[in-house]
């Protein structure tokens, strides 16, 4: 009695399973989490950063299942086979075999700190007043802290909910940075979206100016602390967007960006579509025009973000930026393309002997060593950002 039951229970679909889905060079991983005692299916999408999708239950029994997701049209239905899964995937009029495997992929980390660490850190909160909304916070200080000079920096994050390590395919990498700046002496800022983590606050009813003011608290804090030296930003993205708009209205000693946009953004979203849409294997323009860019767009996302973030023109706040810039890009970013990016702030950002700017060969918008730039390889590559540029930007802060 006691072999059958542990061979019923091996055959059983409980459990984490994983199956490969083709779609032309295209390769998508879907992990299947089942609580078959609990009736309940979640979806993760590791390509995608996408994680804990609930499913709606059709059908699921010890050998069978039916599991969909009704937002996006998508239908799993399978059956156990010597311990895998048999099934189809069908979305819209798509629909393909799938065979799934029992576990799922470790994903490794390698750059990821682990303790015991060489520095302090300080769980804090700051409140964007205007807003009614308190950020939580994690505050680093390295080991060898001068009252009063040494440097710190605030990070501000990239587009859509982020944690404050800018979680993202399963890399934290504000929290690789923030090691690297604390052990070359450098304190640092980081914080939770609005909405997200430990922080108050709606992130779906937030635009780019909205998160301008979080990260415009954050600053202040920092500055009402008076124990530091200089104070900074390190933005990536969207965050540099964030950090060249306060460079141009209050005091800020010196701005990291990395990858932030330069231009008007429904310029970048266009060729940012195609060479998207190229990357996995479109041998046509999907727009050809910012317009249609911008259409394009506001129809996939209507939201109050996309319809502020659309019409943003970098210009007239590169233009303001008094202080030194370390701008950096890859010269595999997909999102925020160096051919377009880099000379407009070379055209647009005030002169400054410390402004450093800078391309480095063969990175992805996310600052790893990658092989086509598409975000799809992100979550297959272990490094999480390339060290010689966060050498150069411990380097840079260290001289100014």
């Amino acid at each position: 009695m006691a072999v059958f039951a542990f061979q019923a229970q091996g055959q059983s679909l409980q459990g984490d399973w994983t199956g490969q889905l083709e779609l032309g060079p295209q390769k998508l991983s879907l992990v299947f989490h089942i609580d078959t005692a609990g009736k309940k299916v979640t979806l993760d999408v590791p390509e995608q950063s996408a994680t804990g999708i609930p499913m709606t239950v059709s059908y699921l029994s010890d050998d069978s299942i039916s599991v969909l997701v009704p937002q996006i049209n998508m239908t799993f239905k399978g059956r156990l086979a010597a311990d895998t899964i048999r099934g189809t995937f069908i979305q819209g009029p798509f629909s393909k075999a799938m065979i799934c495997t029992r576990g799922q992929k470790q994903h490794l980390r390698p750059q990821e700190p682990t303790p015991p660490f060489p520095y302090s850190t300080e769980e804090v909160t700051f409140t964007n007043d205007k807003a009614g909304v308190s950020l939580s916070a994690t505050l680093t200080i390295p080991k060898n802290f001068k009252w009063g000079k040494t440097p710190v920096v605030l990070f501000v994050t990239g587009s859509g909910p982020q944690n404050r390590d800018e979680e993202l395919f399963f890399h934290k990498p504000f929290l690789v940075i923030a090691d690297a700046l604390a052990k070359a002496g450098i304190a640092s800022l980081r914080y939770d979206d609005r909405g997200i983590g430990k922080s108050t606050g709606k992130f779906s009813e937030a635009t780019t100016f909205d998160f301008a003011d979080d990260a415009a608290a954050g600053l202040q804090y920092l500055c009402d602390r008076k124990e530091f030296g200089k104070v900074g930003l390190l933005g990536h993205s969207e965050g540099g967007m964030i950090a060249f708009i306060l460079g141009s209205r209050q005091k800020t000693d010196f701005i990291v960006s990395l990858a932030g946009p330069t231009t008007r953004i429904d310029t970048m979203m266009c060729i940012q579509i195609n060479k998207l849409a190229h990357a996995k294997g479109a041998t046509e323009n999907v727009v050809n025009s910012a317009e249609s860019a911008r259409k394009m767009m506001l129809a996939m996302s209507p939201t109050v973000w996309t319809k502020a973030f659309i019409d943003i023109d970098m210009t007239p706040y590169i233009e303001k930026v008094a202080c030194p810039v370390l701008h950096v890009n890859g010269s595999l970013d997909l999102n925020v393309p160096p051919e377009l990016t880099i000379p407009a702030l070379r055209r647009h950002l005030p002169h400054n002997r410390k402004t450093l700017i800078k391309e480095y060969t063969g990175l992805n918008h996310e600052f790893q060593h990658a092989t086509t730039g598409n975000p799809e390889e992100c979550v297959n590559i272990e490094e999480t950002f390339a060290p010689e540029v966060l050498n150069d930007i411990t380097i840079w802060i260290n001289k100014l």
